[in-house]
């Protein structure tokens, strides 16, 4: 049932349940559950506590105001399945969420205070009210992975805590995800599930609902006991590819299991061949080309991977591509964590262009000729809103 006040310079009377006599004269203002009318005149012994009560419904206006002025003057009357719309990033890509929310018309993203404490400790506050919100909060959970993760983790905690409607977290790269399975049960079966343990955490912390792209296994979605969207980049590289006008493509999938990805573009791209590299992985960022499957002799091969990490197992591929005579060698991935001695492998000459998204930002010494950097922003923005 709504709340109503009479509201007056000396008293306040409540009623309950929406009803109000027709003979009192005064306007009325909405204020969500609470509905507040001011008169002019009084009648003395009505509540002996008047003063306190007539201070919280000046309280209340006051503070209902200053949050509607901060709205319309500040990202605009945008609302989301009933609730207004907040769109918060971290310090993991700062850039990209300013992108997201450019697209979907705010100005930038709402305000977070984000800082380090001298001892590494990490500290976030909402500078805002977002009782009643829909909050997105936009995190990669890249390098520093265990530092960009516990960000996220406060902020989900901090929006939990501030009472909104919803939570959603966006990551654009989910860390860890690789740590999906135990690879030997009988030899390693004391490892930990750490993509399972990382949901967990995600969910425990108060989020509701998980955005993420490209997840390096899609049954890892499957970890999360909330739901779930599963956003793919293929349709950003695909359209960047075809606007190319490449003659004679073959797509390259690096591994065994990579065909679904790379079949699936393979598709998008006018039912083009297919073209399996076999290798073997005997230590982690350590892997060896053995042979490949298909034909690429006087073709344009495209290696389409969800990740490049240290480079050295897309590059290998390269080479072999290169001896079984492509006359041309592209490589196509949605995050370029490019980490060690990536940029030199990837940038000695065997790729025409190496093609990522912003999922993860790159710094200047990050960055080589051959890189070609497309905007996830607009995917983003559409699964958000």
């Amino acid at each position: 049932m709504a709340k109503v006040c009479f509201a007056t310079s000396s008293f306040v009377t409540g009623v309950f349940g929406g009803v109000h006599s027709r003979t009192l004269q005064g306007e009325w203002r909405d204020l969500g559950e609470t509905w507040v009318r001011f008169r002019s005149w009084s009648i003395p012994g009505i509540w002996s506590s008047r003063r306190s009560v007539t201070s919280r419904c000046r309280m209340t206006l006051e503070r209902e105001k200053r949050e509607e002025e901060t709205w319309e003057t500040g990202m605009g009357n945008f609302m989301f399945g009933g609730h207004r719309l907040r769109l918060y990033s971290g310090s993991g890509n700062i850039d990209l969420a300013d992108e997201v929310a450019r697209y979907i018309g705010k100005e930038a993203t709402d305000s977070m205070l984000r800082k380090r404490f001298a001892d590494g400790e990490t500290y976030v506050r909402i500078l805002e009210s977002v009782r009643g919100c829909n909050v997105f909060l936009l995190q990669p959970t890249c390098s520093p992975t265990n530092d960009n993760l516990m960000e996220l983790l406060l902020m989900i905690d901090a929006c939990r805590r501030a009472d909104a409607a919803q939570i959603t977290a966006v990551l654009p790269y989910y860390g860890y995800a690789r740590a999906d399975r135990l690879i030997d049960p009988d030899a390693k079966r004391r490892e930990a599930l750490t993509s399972k343990l990382v949901s967990n955490m995600i969910s425990e912390a108060g989020a509701d609902r998980v955005v993420l792209v490209d997840i390096h296994s899609p049954q890892s979605c499957g970890f999360f006991d909330i739901p779930v969207d599963h956003a793919y980049a293929s349709p950003v590289l695909v359209d960047y590819i075809a606007k190319k006008n490449l003659s004679d493509v073959t797509v390259v999938a690096p591994d065994v299991g990579g065909v679904a990805r790379a079949r699936a573009v393979a598709k998008a791209l006018n039912d083009a061949p297919l073209a399996i590299i076999d290798k073997r992985r005997d230590e982690h960022n350590v892997a060896k080309v053995l042979n490949l499957v298909g034909d690429v002799r006087d073709r344009t091969a495209i290696i389409v991977d969800d990740m490049i990490d240290t480079g050295g197992t897309i590059t290998e591929g390269a080479k072999l591509l290169r001896e079984e005579g492509a006359r041309q060698v592209f490589a196509m991935c949605t995050h370029p964590v490019f980490s060690g001695p990536a940029v030199e492998r990837l940038s000695s000459g065997v790729f025409e262009e190496v093609i990522v998204t912003n999922t993860i930002p790159l710094g200047p010494e990050k960055r080589f000729p051959q890189l070609r950097i497309l905007s996830v922003a607009p995917l983003l923005g559409e699964t958000i809103w």
